[in-house]
C-alpha cells in the first residue's frame, strides 16, 4: 500500500512535510543551485502576475485578488503549495545528482 504524500502527517518526525523537506534540502544543497531554482520560480511568478494583470486598469490590486482567492479556496491552494514544494525540491535534487 503506497502512501499519498499529499496526505502525510505534517508532524511526523520521520517523514515531515513537503515544505520541511524542501528547506532541509535547500539548506544543505549548493547555494548557487538553490538560488538559480529560486530565480526560476520567481520568474514563473512574475509571468503569472503579468498574465493575470494584463488588460486590467491601474486600480487592479493583484494582492487583493490573491488574498480573496486563498480565502475561498484554501484547501486547493494548500495542495498546490505542497506540490510546488515537491517540484522545487525535486528540481534541486536532480541538479545535485548531475
Amino acid at each position: 500500500m503506497s502512501k499519498d504524500w499529499f496526505l502525510e502527517d505534517e508532524d511526523d518526525i520521520f517523514i515531515g512535510s513537503a515544505k520541511s523537506k524542501y528547506f532541509d534540502i535547500a539548506r544543505s544543497a549548493n547555494k548557487e543551485i538553490v538560488e538559480d531554482e529560486f530565480d526560476k520560480l520567481l520568474e514563473k511568478l512574475a509571468v503569472m502576475e503579468l498574465l493575470l494583470s494584463k488588460e486590467m486598469d491601474e486600480e487592479f490590486d493583484i494582492n487583493r485578488v490573491i488574498k480573496e482567492y486563498v480565502i475561498r479556496n484554501l484547501d486547493e491552494v494548500e495542495q498546490m503549495k505542497k506540490g510546488l514544494y515537491v517540484e522545487l525540491t525535486g528540481d534541486i535534487v536532480t541538479r545535485l545528482d548531475s
